[in-house]
């Protein structure tokens, strides 16, 4: 039997972790466990059949770190260690085998430095030839980036016929590393087409608990949980997971009774834990689930759900009838780009319409390094606007979160090339009333085209929740009675089909004098129709006010309460004045001249600008404004004026949780760009802007260096010389290093269990050499108690807090 066609009616029983058993039979301190498939193969069928003798259903192969990056000078072929771990997963005995693939190992763009098109690569070598050689299922596991697990979904779908199950790990904050919330992770997931969805490591039953129910309450597809075994202890110098197999199995029942459908264990669980939870499952019932059809699109790290209200998608990225932007685009000025996404954010766009349809420019191409850059910068998701079907493709597959696609139309030859694209990425498509005949004058008529797109749709597997109808927006200048038929289509629609509607709105003025007024009146008058999602200028004044009036009268602005805070007598001046100035661009100001007066509040004025930029992560806009500040200031007062306060303030929203680790790492690479600047302009002979030397180091037999990096990053951010020996780095080279360079401050990185007493024996060399400094570690199996353990003076739960103990030793 199938294993998704054995999901429907039985609760699916996993394995439990294999680098935990791994351990106990002997497996050393930065050994790649991967290579024992081959180097010790009867370790591995050991652990395999001891799952399935405790009633595992499904083993997962040893290759969890089988990519090229990680593999690379282990002496072993990917295909070699890949075609092994198959081999010995289906000698246990058990019903099924999971091609296990873990992350590349190496954050992607802009994150990192691996391309989405690297990382395809990487997985697709891994997949093929686990495929090749007999695995049932590809479980992508413990990820913490959704666009990485794009790119791992997008590899087994195109490459093999195997299902696909994907699970993220989520921290303490309900978030994964970078950002994605559970809804937002679900919701993404499900639309690029898996067979199950869910979550492993991070932390035990009890944590994962909450996390679990609110995926359960987004997912139309099965739902797997493998947690840990609690929260890893040292007792007597080892490592000791605090759940007991029966603790365990009690909270294992209460996600069987959720409606949890797949069941196994991570970081610290045994066979012990998969008896108990197979005795769970076998008197268990599986439980039917359901979510609600709901209208979603998503970025990485934000959920709009367009259901019962109002969405505004910001029209500005669009070079209709824009002569500046068309300029942007040809000569590739992406700033001024950037400048319009941010602005629209800030003026209450939900969504960012992306089109750079232009004969003149390579649309796939450009349309894919708009999406990129634009995502770099905002946490809104994007509507993907073309008429070219390989703009739409490469957009998609740039997209890092669910997107709406602008558009479908009537015409069979459109719906037959497009469908097949939308459904493949999971988005949600816009239908428009248009077909071979052109626009049907009547109301009647534009509806019989939309259901017709909303019954083809159907056919290809997109739900009508997913499809949005346009009923086409016409300039009453010239066509009065058409645009009357509109507002009569957009009923229609909505009573008959009970699909979501969305209009251009500003066509309708096309022509006539006081577009603002026309344009702000019809939007009313197609809200009250039934429209649900403008397309419109959010920089209007008279548009947003419409927008915010129609938000209190749907009761969607509960107790009025953004009316009143943006309308009252006191505000009111402020938000006129803010229009005003939106179109006021820091890049255009005047040259700051090297005087008093005036020019302070002038050179006050810019640094603000300057902090926003950075705030921001708008790097060339950012550059110039250092360019013209070193004209009357000093370096170091630019930094400490200037760049600390601003990486304070996204310190501070990323450990409130209000801004996520893309947004952190766009600010510090905003930074960057603005110390190159100063090194440009004031030379190597300039005053140091260092506070400090600092030395990192991913320990011995660590081959991680994801956190180490966002550390070292964020450290020079703040002024600080870091010393980078990078990953798996020998005791003596990191004493010979602190030596030579007469450190104060050491930072080491450990990411596995198995290397943690290799940074026990790093620091107690270090001691023991007379190196008089002070020690933080890190990583994502440490806490205070390891760090205790290992002898260092400070643990740092992340990046942000690694300054902060460097501004207390330095």
């Amino acid at each position: 039997m199938n294993i998704m066609e054995y999901i429907k009616n039985n609760i699916l029983v996993f394995d439990g972790a294999m680098g935990t058993m791994m351990q106990k039979k002997g497996l050393q301190a930065g050994e790649l466990p991967e290579i024992l498939s081959i180097t010790n193969p009867e370790m591995i069928l050991e652990i395999h059949k001891e799952y399935v003798a405790a009633g595992s259903d499904v083993v997962s192969t040893n290759t969890f770190q089988a990519s090229e990056y990680k593999l690379k000078g282990c002496g072993y072929t990917v295909e070699e260690i890949v075609s092994a771990g198959v081999h010995l997963a289906k000698m246990s005995g058990a019903k099924y085998v999971a091609l296990d693939i873990g992350p590349c190992g190496q954050l992607l763009e802009p994150l990192g430095s691996v391309s989405f098109d690297e990382a395809y690569e990487l997985f697709k070598r891994q997949m093929i030839i686990g495929e090749k050689s007999g695995a049932d299922v590809i479980i992508i596991e413990t990820m913490s980036d959704i666009y990485e697990t794009k790119a791992a979904i997008l590899a087994a779908k195109e490459n093999t016929f195997l299902p696909v199950i994907a699970c993220l790990t989520y921290q303490q904050d309900g978030r994964t590393f970078t950002g994605t919330d559970s809804v937002t992770g679900t919701i993404t997931l499900q639309s690029l087409g898996v067979d199950a969805l869910g979550l492993n490591c991070s932390m035990g039953p009890k944590e994962l608990l909450p996390i679990v129910e609110k995926i359960l309450e987004y997912s139309k597809l099965p739902v797997i949980v493998q947690a840990n075994a609690g929260l890893p202890q040292i007792i007597d110098g080892k490592t000791v997971y605090e759940i007991t197999p029966l603790e365990y199995a009690g909270y294992v029942s209460k996600m069987l009774e959720a409606g949890v459908k797949i069941i196994g264990g991570c970081c610290g669980t045994t066979p012990d834990f998969i008896k108990e939870i197979r005795k769970i499952a076998d008197r268990q019932a599986a439980v039917v689930i359901s979510s609600p059809l709901i209208t979603v699109v998503t970025s990485s790290t934000r959920t709009v759900i367009l259901d019962n209200k109002i969405t505004v998608i910001g029209e500005r990225i669009n070079p209709t009838g824009k002569p500046k932007l068309k300029e942007a685009l040809k000569s590739n000025q992406i700033e001024y780009i950037l400048r319009e996404a941010i602005d629209q954010g800030k003026s209450g766009a939900d969504i960012l319409d992306i089109n750079v349809g232009l004969p003149e420019i390579d649309e796939p191409g450009v349309i894919a390094q708009v999406i990129k850059k634009v995502q770099e910068i905002t946490s809104l998701p994007l509507q993907i606007d073309s008429a070219d079907i390989h703009a739409i493709e490469a957009g998609l597959r740039a997209c890092n979160g669910r997107p709406l696609v602008n558009s479908v139309n009537g015409k069979a030859e459109v719906m037959a090339e497009l469908f097949p694209i939308v459904k493949k990425y999971g988005a949600v498509v816009v239908g428009l009333t248009l077909d071979e005949d052109g626009i049907p004058e009547t109301a009647e008529g534009r509806y019989a085209i939309a259901e017709k797109i909303v019954l083809t749709a159907a056919s290809y597997g997109i739900p009508k929740e997913d499809v949005i109808i346009d009923c086409l927006t016409l300039t009453v200048s010239a066509q009065q009675n058409g645009v009357l038929a509109t507002l009569d289509a957009i009923k229609l629609v909505k009573s008959r089909l009970g699909v979501k509607t969305i209009l251009g709105v500003s066509n309708v003025s096309f022509g006539l004098p006081n577009r603002p007024l026309m344009n702000s009146t019809f939007l009313a008058a197609a809200m009250g129709a039934g429209l649900d999602v403008p397309i419109l200028n959010p920089m209007s004044l008279e548009m947003m006010r419409a927008v915010d009036t129609y938000r209190v009268i749907n009761c969607q602005d509960i107790g009025s309460a953004n009316y009143i805070e943006k309308y009252s007598d006191s505000n009111n001046d402020l938000i006129n004045q803010a229009y005003i100035n939106k179109a006021n661009s820091s890049v255009n100001k005047p040259p700051i001249e090297n005087q008093s007066g005036n020019t302070l509040k002038l050179i006050r004025t810019s640094y603000d600008e300057l902090e926003e930029l950075i705030i921001e992560g708008r790097r060339e806009d950012a550059a110039k404004q250092v360019r013209t500040l070193l004209e009357a200031k000093e370096p170091l007062e630019i930094i400490d004026e200037c760049f600390i306060p601003a990486l304070n303030k996204v310190g501070d929203g990323f450990e409130k949780g209000e801004i996520f680790l893309p947004s952190l790492m766009m600010s510090a690479e905003t930074v960057k760009a603005c110390f190159d600047v100063i090194k440009e302009v004031k030379g190597s002979d300039g005053p140091s802007t260092s506070k400090g030397k600092i030395l990192v180091a991913t320990v011995l037999g660590d081959i991680h260096d994801i956190g180490k990096n966002i550390a070292k990053m964020l450290l020079q951010n703040y002024g600080y010389e870091v010393i980078d020996l990078g990953k798996d780095v020998p005791v003596k080279n990191i004493i010979d290093a602190a030596k030579k360079h007469h450190v104060k401050l050491i930072g080491l990185s450990a990411l596995m269990t198995t290397t943690v007493k290799n940074m026990k024996i790093t620091i107690s060399a270090i001691r023991e050499a007379g190196i008089e400094c002070h020690i933080m570690v890190g990583g994502a199996v440490l806490n205070p108690e390891y760090a205790t353990f290992v002898g260092a003076d400070f643990f740092v739960k992340d990046a942000r807090e690694g300054v902060e103990v460097a501004k207390r030793v330095l």
